[in-house]
C-alpha cells in the first residue's frame, strides 16, 4: 500500500510541474497564447498578401501576446500606415508596433 501511494504522489508531482511549465510568464508566454499569436500572425500576413499595393514578402509579422510587430519596406509612406490599420483590423490584436520603413 506504501508503494501505492509514493507512486500516485510521484505521479501527481509530475502532473503539477508539467502544468507549471505550461504557465506564462512576462517575458514568456503559455502554450495557449502561443497558439493565438501564430493564428492572429497567419491572419495579418494573409490581409497584407491580400492587399494588392502592399508586398507581402517585404513585411515581416510577429505576435507576442497579441501585439503584432510589423517590420520590413515599403514603396511609400501611405503604405506604412495601410499595414497598421490591417494588422489592426485583425480580431484578437490587441496592439501594433510598427517598424516598417520607406526604402
Amino acid at each position: 500500500m506504501k508503494i501505492a501511494h509514493h507512486v500516485a504522489t510521484a505521479l501527481f508531482t509530475v502532473s503539477l510541474l508539467g502544468l507549471a511549465a505550461c504557465a506564462p510568464t512576462p517575458t514568456k508566454e503559455g502554450t495557449g497564447e502561443y497558439v493565438d499569436d501564430s493564428v492572429i500572425t497567419a491572419k495579418v500576413k494573409g490581409e497584407i498578401f491580400n492587399d494588392p499595393s502592399l508586398k507581402a514578402t517585404e513585411i515581416n509579422v510577429e505576435t507576442f501576446k497579441g501585439t503584432v510587430q510589423l517590420s520590413g519596406f515599403v514603396a511609400n509612406p501611405e503604405d506604412i500606415a495601410k499595414a497598421g490599420q490591417i494588422a489592426r483590423s485583425v480580431k484578437g490584436v490587441t496592439g501594433v508596433k510598427n517598424d516598417i520603413h520607406v526604402k
